[in-house]
């Protein structure tokens, strides 16, 4: 986990930023300088004194969806809010074993009698903006005021919860930040500007907020009606009362980040796939995709793509990888051209590092999907219902894509917001412990069999982490075979590295093998690997290749300093020292070569 905000740079010389995970970004540091007091009578943003000395930061992330509880039958649905942790590191939160996303809550799913159909929506609209405003109270209080929390070495930390991200898709999104359904969530833009190249003015939430105020000093917002037309004329939907509207640090253009699953990878099944094969047929795309040589870890269309639907994410990844290749020869030139620039486009915002180079590249690429973008109009290539063409670009993902790079900046990758992790979520949150009840009233059941699962899970590490002979049985590949068998149950092999050190330093000199490569100071235990991944560096290189400018002059203090000691073994700061050699020489000089920074 990180709790501190950092900026990675590709060298000492800091020329090219690294963009990595979120504590990686310019929000996690914005915030951590300055906190952001919010005044709910005069709803404006008020500056306020930095956060206290330290005070940790810890980044919120929701996912707010709706899944299938029952199958074929009952029409059963669940919208569930799920929630997880921004300093979790991308390596582990990306896991679908880590389980780092948990049920929060689960909203009702009411059926409105209201005549009018967007009225329908209105109502359904406030319902969760209300749910999520009782919901998320004890994290509105902690991102205000702060709580006390335990750390992972249980010592206790200051902590604030802004929200970092909100996974959800187009209409969720515009749904939550109150926009009507023909405006972007995140900024500006009408649906007549979707297709511009350059991004709008962002959506800020005090510009939301005022616009609300203007609209319940014209209409009661009780009176459904008459304040939703007054909302309409700022081209809102009609909520009074956002979730979000006295939560410090967040604003729908902020944690409303790209989402790789929908936002692109599902634009490419309803956009730009169908405009390859408007360009070539169905049966000549279907023809070349059948062709292809298959590839072990890749889907095969021996039977084409023109008629598939409702394909998973990772086909749809598949069908990008060949897709330019495919249309290549046959459709015009232009329209290959800004195919695979889009391509090109989402190959690139996918990477788990993100440098400031990357970036102009990313930019390159959608100015030049722009530039030739009407080559697809002109070819009639983008069509709608009854296939009829359609000559205009009011695609809502099209102009998200302009918010891609800023949001990197602020942050970091938007391979972390995607939405694979969560709808697998779905299944051990919701649809497992459906199966296990007894297909009447969900929800409780759900409920207490998750709270039953994570008792027997907290239960189940405790007594890994207390009980010495479970963790020598798991290290040597004894445990029981009832543990194994627990599919609940995730215990992985720890080594003790602290016993080890001990036990090297208790054995006598003559049985133990020199040097150590398992030593502790305190409370930091290190163990060093037999077989280095780097044998042979010099100190230059290491300073270049770690990014560490001052080392040469920190390994001349640190001689120096000991000189008075090792007068007769002082290595050369200029080149490097063999520890065995060291040994062989010198008895008293077998730990210094072992703890030496040469790996």
């Amino acid at each position: 986990m990180d709790f501190s905000p950092y900026c990675l740079y590709d060298s000492a010389a800091r020329l090219y930023q690294i963009y990595t995970e979120w504590m990686s970004g310019e929000d996690a540091w914005s915030m951590q300088v300055s906190l952001l007091c919010f005044d709910v009578l005069c709803r404006i943003n008020v500056p306020k004194s930095q956060l206290p000395t330290g005070a940790t930061l810890l980044g919120t992330i929701l996912s707010l969806d709706k899944t299938n509880i029952s199958v074929l039958t009952g029409n059963r649905v669940a919208h569930l809010l799920l929630i997880s942790l921004a300093n979790i590191k991308m390596e582990t939160r990306l896991k679908l074993s880590s389980h780092t996303f948990l049920l929060a809550t689960l909203l009702p799913v009411p059926k409105f009698v209201h005549n009018n159909k967007r009225m329908k929506g209105v109502l359904e609209a406030r319902l969760i903006h209300q749910c999520l405003d009782i919901v998320l109270e004890p994290l509105k209080q902690a991102a205000k005021l702060g709580v006390m929390l335990s750390d992972p070495w249980g010592y206790s930390q200051y902590c604030f919860t802004p929200i970092a991200s909100y996974i959800v898709d187009t209409p969720e999104a515009a749904m939550l930040a109150a926009v009507g359904g023909k405006m972007s969530p995140i900024t500006m833009a009408m649906y007549k500007e979707f297709g511009d190249d350059f991004r709008h003015e962002p959506c800020t939430s005090s510009t939301t907020l005022a616009q609300l105020a203007a609209a319940a000093s014209k209409a009661d917002p009780s009176d459904i009606e008459a304040y939703f037309h007054k909302a309409q004329k700022f081209r809102l939907n009609g909520v009074h009362l956002l979730f979000w509207r006295d939560v410090p640090l967040s604003c729908p253009s902020s944690f409303f980040n790209p989402e790789i699953l929908h936002h692109f990878h599902k634009k490419f099944g309803d956009h730009d796939s169908k405009w390859c094969i408007n360009a070539l047929g169905p049966a000549e795309v279907d023809f070349r995709f059948s062709v292809l040589q298959p590839i072990t870890g890749f889907c095969h269309f021996k039977e084409g793509i023109s008629s598939l639907k409702q394909v998973t994410g990772r086909t749809l990844r598949d069908m990008q990888r060949f897709i330019v290749g495919v249309i290549s020869g046959r459709a015009p030139h232009d329209v290959i051209v800004a195919v695979r620039a889009l391509m090109d486009f989402c190959y690139r915002i996918q990477a788990y590092r993100i440098m400031d180079r990357d970036i102009e590249v990313i930019n390159s690429a959608l100015r030049e999907f722009h530039s030739h973008k009407d080559s697809i109009l002109d070819a009639g290539l983008h069509r709608g219902k009854a296939n009829k063409p359609i000559n205009n670009w009011h695609i809502p993902k099209l102009e998200l894509m302009q918010s891609v790079v800023p949001s990197i900046l602020r942050a970091g990758v938007p391979i972390q917001w995607s939405a694979d992790l969560t709808e697998h979520a779905h299944i051990e949150q919701i649809k497992d412990p459906a199966r296990a009840s007894n297909n009447n009233n969900y929800d409780p059941q759900i409920c207490r069999q998750l709270d039953r699962l994570e008792k027997c899970r907290n239960f189940d590490i405790a007594m890994f982490l207390k009980d010495p002979a479970l963790r020598r049985d798991m290290a040597t590949g004894t445990a029981d075979e009832h543990e194994e068998s627990n599919p609940h149950v995730s215990l992985w092999p720890v080594t003790d590295y602290f016993v080890c050190s001990l036990q090297l330093v208790s054995s006598p000199p003559d049985i133990i093998p020199l040097p150590c490569h398992a030593f502790s100071v305190n409370c930091v235990a290190f163990n060093l690997a037999y077989d280095p991944s780097i044998h042979r560096i010099s100190i230059d290189e290491v300073a270049e290749q770690f990014g560490l400018p001052d080392l040469r002059a920190a390994l001349t203090v640190s001689v120096m300093r000991r000189s008075t000691e090792w007068i007769q073994c002082t290595p050369s700061v200029g080149g490097l020292v063999d520890p065995r050699r060291m040994l062989s020489s010198h008895s008293k000089t077998s730990k210094f070569g072992s703890s030496c920074a040469y790996r």
